[in-house]
């Protein structure tokens, strides 16, 4: 290794040691206000690998990511400012130590959750792929992690789709207090990259030299387009697994007082010498100095920093602009009759050609062009990058999406059936949904997530769930549930133009209903309810199929002289309440009728807000008509019970204007 290169790498590791040293006096001082998970003893692995990077490659980290993030350029007062809580602070003290992000300079964040990191570096690389950049993605994680999911789904999607990522181990010999030689049955970790069909390494984590051949060889590979490496680093955490926590009921004293005799800067300053001469060690004492009065600063620079504005604590749940075209909620005249189908179909269709960095990722999306025709005859259109059939890993390529939107592209995931996105529920509520409030807007998440609900055709209760209720109650997702085919259309569009993880759920029982979508262009603004039909005497507030099954009665009803309004509320997160109150002042009552269950339902959060702010109104008790409370059943007699049918919804309305 030439002078310039080995000073540069003993200083980082030097920034690492003494910032975290520092850190742990701070914890004991009581300014660190949360966890502290520092990376003493591990500082020859992102000191080695990070040498190699640019501000253009990008890092995703795990919960003991200060390393990372200190070897990839961020300054030692800004991690201390975030462990503080302060303003100036990686994260705007929005994460603390686990949550460190610095986007400009490639740093993408680190994760309290296991295993994450692995799948958003595949997203990384994805994005670099599709946009034909020489960029590179790394993933550090834990030995831990190596026996999740995510490890095997990762490793799996970068091979197949030869993507430019390393994935490196840091294995530090513990997850939390569990042995990897426990918990692994293989537990030589760098010899599984053979089983995934990528080189795979198993490293001394204490030899920065040859962490850094290693890693030099593998990032250059990856910007030539050779695909994935994985790098096992063997070490050891000289400290316990978070500053404060009891160390020695898993391991001894003499263990780790014979780790810290192999310590990795100790062993870079003797190879150091014997490699330049004796003149380098003087270089090192200065290195050692500099540093030491840096971090000084840092510290001082941290207690001095102000805490963050109380009045800005709900600022980026959701994106503040859109980057495209302006919302247009009064749509042209109607020119055409299309299924709704077809009209979302025309959505993705005309946005992919506007917008190269839309692709679509799902199983069987490809040339068969989805279970439902979602994607049908864009695989000829757009190629296999921008329509990219899957294994079936739905944590895995979710996990990929939010690295990819992170990075610069707009990814859609068809899940088919929405059941199946409860394989990735984890990605969705603790990574996508929260990212840009983590990175205190600094990162946007334009994911759209797409997938058919509903009961009918006896699919049973594996492939029959609406889950949007459960998902509004996620902050910074949007969950849409359009009815009509030009709203599907609007609303899609709206989606695929704005900067917010969006879930797209399509009642499967609608999805050949015919309706007017307009011949322009337009979108439809998301929590803006439709007056789906005129009415004086109840109002009925329905999604998807219940709207066409209200729609069914209403004639009938008006012969009887019962005049009903239809409100079709089109999106459950933002949910359109102002639009509902109105209806309700006009007609004094209100049955809501929703296919899912009615415990802390979506039915159940309608009454509450019309309860909360138009009580005065009501001349009845709110009413609601929904599903049954039981998983979906196959046989068409027991499935019939499960959702509210036409002469329930009729007789519930008539029932209602009686009282």
């Amino acid at each position: 290794m030439e002078r310039e290169t080995l000073l540069g790498v003993y200083r980082t590791m030097q920034i690492i040691r003494q910032t975290e040293e520092e850190l742990a006096r701070c914890h004991q001082r009581g300014l660190v206000l949360g966890a502290c998970h520092t990376y003493v003893g591990e500082e020859a692995i992102a000191s080695g690998v990070c040498a190699h990077l640019n501000e253009q490659d990008v890092v995703f980290s795990t919960h003991r990511g200060h390393g990372h993030a200190l070897a990839k350029g961020a300054h030692p007062r800004e991690l201390m400012a975030e462990l503080f809580g302060r303003e100036t602070g990686l994260s705007r003290g929005r994460g603390g130590s686990m949550h460190l992000f610095s986007p400009e300079i490639g740093m993408m964040g680190t994760s309290g959750i296991v295993g994450p990191c692995i799948l958003q570096a595949c997203g990384g690389g994805y994005s670099f792929k599709l946009m034909k950049l020489p960029h590179v993605a790394v993933a550090f994680f834990g030995d831990g992690a190596s026996n999740n999911g995510a490890f095997h789904e990762g490793l799996n999607m970068a091979s197949i789709w030869k993507l430019p990522v390393l994935f490196v181990c840091e294995n530090n010999q513990f997850a939390t207090e569990v042995p990897n030689a426990y918990a692994a049955g293989n537990p030589s970790v760098g010899s599984r990259g053979a089983s995934y069909g990528m080189p795979g390494f198993e490293l001394d984590g204490n030899d920065v030299l040859e962490i850094h051949r290693v890693a030099g060889e593998a990032i250059a590979r990856a910007r030539a387009g050779g695909g994935p490496t994985l790098i096992e680093c063997k070490t050891y955490r000289t400290r316990a697994h978070a500053e404060g926590m009891g160390d020695f009921t898993y391991r001894t004293r003499e263990e780790v007082e014979a780790w810290k005799k192999r310590c990795p800067i100790a062993r870079l300053r003797a190879e150091g010498v014997r490699g330049q001469g004796p003149e380098v060690s003087e270089q090192f004492d200065a290195i050692d100095l500099d540093v030491q009065a840096m971090v000084k600063e840092s510290r001082e620079f941290a207690e001095k920093s102000p805490w963050p504005d109380a009045n800005t604590a709900t600022n980026h749940v959701y994106a503040a602009t859109s980057t495209q075209s302006p919302v247009i909620s009064t749509q042209p005249s109607p020119t055409r009759e299309l299924t709704y189908s077809q009209a979302t179909h025309e959505a993705l269709s005309e946005e992919m050609a506007k917008n190269p960095r839309i692709f679509v990722m799902g199983e069987g999306i490809g040339v068969r062009g989805g279970n439902f025709k979602t994607t049908d005859g864009l695989f000829q259109k757009y190629g296999a990058e921008r329509l990219c059939d899957t294994p079936i890993c739905e944590r895995g390529f979710v996990g990929l999406a939010c690295g990819a939107a992170m990075t610069g592209t707009r990814p859609i995931i068809d899940f088919m059936f929405a059941d199946f996105v409860m394989d990735s529920v984890g990605e969705i509520v603790n990574q996508i949904a929260k990212m840009q409030y983590m990175s205190s807007g600094r990162l946007k998440m334009p994911v759209l997530l797409r997938g058919c609900i509903g009961i009918g055709h006896s699919a049973a209760t594996h492939h029959s769930g609406s889950y949007y209720a459960m998902y509004a109650q996620v902050p910074g997702l949007r969950v849409i549930v359009p009815s009509m085919p030009a709203d599907a259309k609007g609303l899609l569009k709206r989606a695929l133009n704005c900067d917010d993880p969006v879930l797209f759920l399509e009642h499967r029982e609608i999805l050949q209903v015919k309706g007017s979508v307009p011949d322009g262009e337009y979108e439809i603004e998301f929590g803006k309810a439709s007056v789906v039909r005129g009415g004086r005497d109840v109002t009925v507030v329905a999604l998807a199929r219940m709207v066409h099954l209200t729609l069914g009665v209403c004639d009938e009803l008006e012969r009887e002289g019962i005049s009903v309004e239809i409100v079709d509320p089109r999106t459950v997160s933002p949910l359109d309440t102002e639009t509902i109150l109105q209806s309700v002042a006009k007609t004094g009552r209100l049955l809501i009728v929703d296919e899912p269950p009615a415990p802390c339902g979506f039915a159940a959060e309608i009454a509450a807000r019309i309860v909360a702010e138009g009580f005065d109104s009501l001349d009845a008790p709110i009413r609601r008509l929904t599903g049954a409370f039981c998983p979906t059943p196959y046989s068409p007699p027991l499935e019939a019970v499960m959702v509210p049918q036409p002469k329930q919804i009729a007789d519930a309305i008539r029932q209602l204007v009686a009282e």
